[in-house]
């Protein structure tokens, strides 16, 4: 996800995107110069907290990257944040291309 915001870093400004981020990836995200809303991390219920901002209308797109060659122990939590995503219509990229789709059509 860092690599992808220094990548993408003059359309992320340009479009002046506020970030949200689960803990670990908000950290991250920090340490490479970017600000971001923190949540909790995603195994303590961060993509909870971002579904339940998508469910109040508060988030317009989600970028949450995850590993399709890894097991997640909180698996059930992502699919969760992507069927909250998809009942209110709200496009969330779960890979770079897709992402950068995404912030391409703003």
């Amino acid at each position: 996800m860092v690599q992808f915001l220094n990548e993408n870093s003059d359309l992320l400004q340009h479009e002046n995107i506020k970030l949200i981020a689960t803990g670990t990836a908000g950290s991250k995200a920090e340490i490479a110069g970017f600000k971001a809303q923190k949540m909790l991390c995603g195994p303590m219920v961060g993509d909870a907290q971002i579904a339940a901002r998508v469910a109040e209308g508060k988030t317009k797109m989600v970028l949450f990257f995850k590993d399709p060659l890894a097991s997640h122990a909180h698996e059930v939590d992502i699919n969760m944040l992507l069927r909250v995503c998809d009942v209110h219509n709200v496009p969330i990229a779960t890979s770079e291309a897709t992402a950068l789709l995404l912030l391409k059509s703003l």
